[in-house]
């Protein structure tokens, strides 16, 4: 058995026991919750994101058995399980997007205890969200996954079950698409 660099097991180890042993899944809940919660939250919202999450790992932990080491490590199936829960609740997504495109810019967007950063990003966020409801749900997918989850490309195309090169084209064309989209916005707006 081989232990990472803090001497706990390593995805890899775990994998290869929690199917003998329950027991075990519950490192892999304690190690990948937090980004998969914060993923799934990004894609719908908080509370949504806590029964999505929590969903995952059900879902994880039921299909352990399944899990095959040879096709990718845990991360990105984990991933993957969300990104299919999250799909079951795109509608709610959808909501959630044209609700944050209608959301007017805050009063005090100027305050001087406002970071110029966090002023630029809130302005622009009913633009991206308004960008986002424009992309396929393959496009969104791969761009919240890098975005949100904070995956390579490589983990996404686990994830997704598509192949690597797929990954980077949806990227690119919704990169294109957001970037005409946002300015568009900004034109016009």
């Amino acid at each position: 058995m081989s232990a990472g660099v803090d001497g706990h097991l390593t995805d890899a180890d775990l994998a290869a026991r929690f199917q003998r042993d329950p027991e075990l899944f519950t490192a892999v809940y304690d190690r990948h919750y937090r980004d998969v919660y914060r993923y799934v939250a990004g894609r719908l919202d908080v509370h949504a994101g806590e029964d999505v999450a929590a969903e995952t790992f059900l879902t994880a932990f039921a299909k352990r058995d399944r899990f095959d080491p040879g096709r990718g490590e845990l991360r990105p199936w984990l991933f993957g399980i969300a990104t299919n829960l999250v799909a079951r609740h795109r509608r709610a997504e959808a909501r959630h997007y044209r609700a944050l495109a209608a959301v007017p810019e805050p009063a005090d967007a100027g305050h001087e205890n406002h970071v110029v950063a966090s002023v630029a990003a809130q302005r622009m966020r009913p633009e991206l969200a308004a960008a986002l409801t424009g992309l396929s749900r393959g496009e969104r997918d791969v761009v919240l996954l890098v975005a949100l989850g904070q995956l390579t490309h490589e983990e996404v195309a686990q994830a997704l079950g598509i192949s690597y090169g797929t990954v980077g084209s949806r990227l690119n064309r919704a990169r294109k698409k957001l970037n005409e989209a946002i300015d568009r916005e900004a034109f016009h707006g």
